[in-house]
């Protein structure tokens, strides 16, 4: 590990040098590469430096203590080496996280999909809700949202609602949403107070760009029609809507969100890369299997992976049998400790993956 840190720690100096040069500033399509590798190792060489920093001050330390003969720098000695070893075992666990593979996909945007389970209506209000606390995180993030498609089942609920969230590490954050997720409640049409459990799916879909896709547009067959739902009247009485369907696969894509029927197939294309990019990624997980085994849950969409139980006013996401009593917080887009100890269950599933493999 601490061979591969100094090869780092080399490169990152390199970088540096390379990004004072007049000729790199000039090309901009080598300096923005240089700058994303440095920000990159940044973390890295930061904390790498920090541990080679607490490693002298061990050695200086347990120099002092044997040289020295005055009891109260004694004591000063053996309080700053007991500090340097603490930060010390702390540096190394975080470069160990630090150094695991990268996901490629996690600095990406991110499609994101809910439809409506088991339930009726109710699952379509409860999809509702929980396209609004991911609307509602994003805003936390200063990430913007942007609707692609959404069917409505009239009474404020979404049968399907699928939109785009564009920031920063959106995909790092939200890839762990992905399977079922299941609401107890008592509904508010329920008139003997009985508690109902309704469901809906999330798939979280990194945006796929046209390289990372091979698209044949012989394989697509695209059909208009007239907008139905809210919209204005240029929306409904135009042939603005696209239904795009690719024929290898049989996927169906409608969008009628935009005026413009070309804003409506580029949204449509958009929607069908990401998904034939989730479906390779798919085969190449389940190809490794130590890959799988590394994730948090399967990412499968049958997988039943968190209960939201407004009697009890809790959320349970059951891969890491997190309780939260705080409900009301989550629906509102506070998802940072669910995200955060999903996160950490997944870097030390990958470690312990490592070692054993070592």
């Amino acid at each position: 590990m601490f061979d591969r840190l100094e090869d780092l720690l080399i490169r990152f100096e390199e970088i540096m040098s390379e990004l004072n040069e007049p000729s790199v500033v000039n090309d901009q399509n080598r300096f923005r590469t240089l700058m994303k590798e440095q920000n990159d190792l940044a973390p890295i060489v930061e904390a790498y430096k920090e541990y080679k920093n607490c490693k002298q001050n061990i050695e200086d330390s347990l120099a002092m203590l044997e040289e020295e003969s005055d009891e109260e720098m004694r004591e000063l000695a053996k309080e700053e080496l007991n500090e340097s070893k603490d930060r010390m075992a702390q540096l190394e666990h975080q470069l160990k996280i630090l150094l695991l593979p990268k996901d490629p996909n996690d600095e990406k945007n991110v499609i994101v999909e809910i439809r409506a389970g088991a339930g009726g209506d109710e699952a379509a209000l409860f999809a509702a809700e929980i396209y609004r606390m991911y609307v509602r995180f994003a805003e936390r993030n200063r990430w913007k949202t942007e609707m692609i498609s959404v069917n409505e089942n009239g009474i404020g609920g979404f049968k399907e609602v699928i939109f785009m969230i564009t920031g920063q590490g959106a995909y790092s954050k939200l890839k762990y949403e992905s399977g079922v997720h299941r609401v107890q409640r008592v509904p508010e049409t329920e008139s003997g107070g009985r508690i109902h459990t309704s469901t809906i799916t999330v798939a979280i879909m990194p945006e796929a760009e046209e390289v990372d896709v091979e698209l044949d547009m012989n394989d697509c067959k695209f059909d208009v029609f007239r907008a139905s739902g809210n919209g204005g009247q240029c929306v409904n009485t135009t042939d603005s809507a696209v239904r795009l369907t690719h024929i290898p696969t049989g996927i169906v894509i409608s969008c009628q969100d935009e005026k413009s029927q070309l804003k409506n197939k580029d949204k449509a294309l958009k929607v069908l890369r990401s998904r034939l990019y989730e479906l390779e990624l798919a085969k190449k997980h389940d190809a490794e299997a130590e890959a799988r085994r590394s994730q948090v849950g399967t990412g499968d969409r049958s997988e039943k992976i968190r209960t939201y139980n407004f009697p009890q006013g809790r959320v349970t996401d059951h891969r890491i049998k997190l309780t939260l009593h705080k409900l009301d917080s989550v629906l509102d887009g506070d998802l940072y400790e669910v995200i955060d100890s999903l996160i950490a269950a997944d870097q030390a599933a990958k470690l312990s993956n490592l070692q054993e493999a070592s």
